[in-house]
């Protein structure tokens, strides 16, 4: 599959690594449909990226509107024969802390959005990609999924999170494993330290601190140095059942 011809669908794709993504997928010559629970920033994002984008506000824990969403995308791009989710939170919290044991709905919240939302739009986008005219390596279409290495090096307050991304990391080679017989193609990219919006809104001594903690380079990774590696996922064929850590080499200390 080649970027320029790829029909995608990216969640999360208002800010951050899903804007990144989708900002590399329209600059090669493909087209993307934003899905965002943030609508004003979605519209804006998707007016900046041009007539080959287009937003679709979704709030990805909710099923049907999941499903809608797809099916809009779809009849908007034509084929959907890309998905990539990066849609999430990542708000820490302790098992037990001071103020107490971490609230259930909490940690729900977490599994919800990253895990949950995550199977949703690609559970949704696999029915579209199973109708694609097979191309010349029989592939139908590809998604990409967003885990974090904190799946791998959890920290402390990090237990709902870790456990919404180690999900993640974990069901991707049965998905693979599941889809290829449809020719559907699924990776992970677990991310390390990235200049997100949560991350850039520290004040700057505190980005350059984390940065420092990466072995090389040292410094926050970028958005677009992401998006690289999707779209090289998406063009690579043989890339299939992996989660790739794109991380500089960092293993996370307990806190």
């Amino acid at each position: 599959m080649q970027l320029n011809e790829t029909h995608a669908v990216v969640s999360g794709g208002a800010s951050g690594l899903g804007f990144a993504v989708a900002h590399k997928i329209v600059q090669a010559g493909g087209r993307v449909v934003l899905l965002d629970v943030n609508e004003a920033q979605g519209s804006a994002a998707a007016a900046s990226l041009g007539e080959r984008a287009a937003f679709i506000a979704t709030d990805v824990t909710d099923e049907s509107a999941v499903n809608g969403a797809i099916d809009r995308a779809a009849q908007q791009l034509g084929r959907i024969d890309a998905a990539v989710n990066c849609a999430g939170i990542g708000s820490p919290g302790r098992l037990v802390g001071k103020q107490g044991a971490m609230a259930a709905a909490f940690f729900r919240k977490m599994i919800d959005i990253n895990l949950v939302g995550t199977v949703l739009v690609s559970k949704a986008a696999a029915i579209h990609m199973q109708r694609n005219a097979p191309g010349p390596k029989a592939e139908r279409g590809v998604i990409v999924m967003t885990a974090s290495v904190a799946a791998f090096d959890g920290q402390i307050g990090q237990v709902a999170y870790a456990a919404s991304k180690g999900g993640i990391v974990s069901m991707t080679l049965p998905m693979a494993r599941e889809l290829a017989s449809s020719g559907i193609r699924v990776m992970t990219v677990a991310p390390g330290l990235f200049a997100t919006p949560m991350l850039k809104a520290l004040p700057q001594e505190a980005q350059d601190s984390l940065g420092k903690q990466t072995p090389f380079p040292p410094r926050l990774g970028e958005p677009d140095e992401f998006a690289d590696l999707v779209g090289h996922i998406i063009e690579n064929t043989m890339l299939n059942g992996e989660t790739i850590r794109l991380d500089g080499a960092i293993r996370m200390q307990p806190r």
